[in-house]
């Protein structure tokens, strides 16, 4: 069963390209089939590469409003505080998407993507 939820944030205008790099550089030897969903911030709700890269690899993507990743605890990254005024996107999104879940891949930054990976909560 796929328990992973990887979280992305990008600059403006990325390719498709730019985003599976990343996605992948974060999976490093693990399938896409390990991964139920992605998320990112609402700001990239009109994001045409990532919406492509969600539609190519058939998965459900999940955004959420600046005030609830907001919410979320993360290392503050001053460019994306400037730039869309929260502390981070695609940790606090990959949280927020995920059942419980915890990080298990830290973000990374490639070629103007950034990528983080939460994992599930087991079932108790």
């Amino acid at each position: 069963m796929s328990t992973w939820v990887i979280g992305i944030g990008c600059r403006r205008g990325v390719s498709v390209a730019q985003i599976q790099a990343a996605v992948f550089t974060a999976l490093e030897a693990a399938s896409i089939s390990k991964v139920r969903a992605l998320a990112s911030i609402d700001d990239k709700q009109d994001e045409t590469a990532l919406l492509e890269f969600a539609a190519l690899h058939h998965l459900p993507i999940a955004f959420f409003s600046k005030e609830r990743v907001a919410q979320v605890p993360t290392c503050a990254s001053e460019q994306v505080r400037t730039l869309i005024g929260v502390d981070g996107v695609c940790e606090p999104c990959a949280l927020l998407a995920s059942r419980h879940g915890r990080i298990v891949r830290a973000k990374i930054a490639l070629d103007g993507v950034t990528v983080a990976i939460a994992e599930d909560k087991p079932n108790n």
